[in-house]
């Protein structure tokens, strides 16, 4: 079998950040480096599982919400796969911004976090999600959409 371009990047090189990683036709598939790969710190399945809750749902209700193909995420628990079409690369920049301040300010009822609505539904954490939220958001007030591909 062939080797998949994910499993291509060097990951012992890897810093948090967005990275462009692979475009297929007009889908660009964004990796939402959150975490430094193998050095032993990683999203709680809690934390992630609520990430993922309000991402997918800011994200396909902001502006770019047309734009928004899939938000899911790496089962390394070190970030999260963006998939994007007709985006500019500083609209993608700007939906990733917005989607983790509004995360980091979040309060009340997780979407999407009930029985009927969600497979694990009580495997949440908010305060966690926040968190991590605030500690990406940190890294994305240094990007420009210039820096969004991976180093060779």
């Amino acid at each position: 079998m062939e080797r998949i371009a994910s499993f291509c990047v060097d990951h012992t090189t890897l810093k948090r950040g967005v990275y462009l990683s692979r475009q297929d036709g007009d889908v660009n598939t964004w990796d939402l480096r959150m975490k430094e790969p193998n050095k032993g710190d990683y999203l709680t399945t809690g934390a992630m599982h609520t990430l993922e809750h309000l991402f997918a749902t800011y994200a396909r209700n902001s502006q770019y919400g047309q734009g928004v193909i899939y938000v899911g995420p790496m089962g390394c628990r070190t970030g999260f796969y963006l998939l994007t079409r007709g985006l500019t690369d500083a609209q993608v920049l700007d939906l990733i911004q917005k989607s983790f301040a509004f995360m980091e300010a979040f309060e009340g009822d997780i979407p999407g976090a009930s029985e009927r609505e969600c497979g694990n539904y009580r495997d949440m954490d908010l305060a966690g999600a926040k968190r991590e939220a605030a500690a990406y958001a940190r890294v994305l007030e240094g990007l420009c959409p210039q820096k969004m591909r991976y180093e060779a």
